[in-house]
């Protein structure tokens, strides 16, 4: 299963990607200031919102293209990705990083950079990909 490396590693390889701590002084990985993948430890509030389907272990949050994208992977796997009330209307999830395969990671951390990456930059990058 992944690992914080894992997601650092995927992250930094990236063009213009960026580590710099979140708000909340966690890990936190940018493209031009822009966060597309972070350590997101469940809250309180998310806690009691999840009650017992709450996951123990690192959690991983990541953007998503558009809440469409975000609905699929919910129902997808919901034992892998998850969402909170705090990102109701906001396209992103929350995925348990000890469940998640490194392909599966790569798929994600590759998706979250292009729906954060300036259209030319996701541009040249996918054109440098063939």
């Amino acid at each position: 299963m992944a690992t914080w490396e894992d997601v650092r590693r995927l992250a930094l390889a990236l063009p213009e990607t960026t580590e710099r701590p979140s708000y909340h002084g966690l890990p936190a990985w940018r493209v031009r200031d822009k966060p597309f993948v972070w350590e997101r430890p469940l809250r309180r509030a998310d806690l009691d919102a999840l009650g017992d389907a709450a996951p123990e272990g690192p959690v991983l949050g990541a953007r998503v293209p558009d809440l469409g994208a975000r609905e699929a992977l919910l129902a997808d796997d919901p034992a892998l990705y998850l969402t909170i009330p705090h990102f109701d209307g906001y396209p992103a999830v929350l995925v348990r990083l000890d469940r998640i395969t490194v392909p599966e990671l790569t798929e994600l951390v590759l998706d979250a950079w292009y729906a954060r990456a300036p259209k030319r930059l996701a541009a040249a990058h996918r054109a440098g990909e063939r």
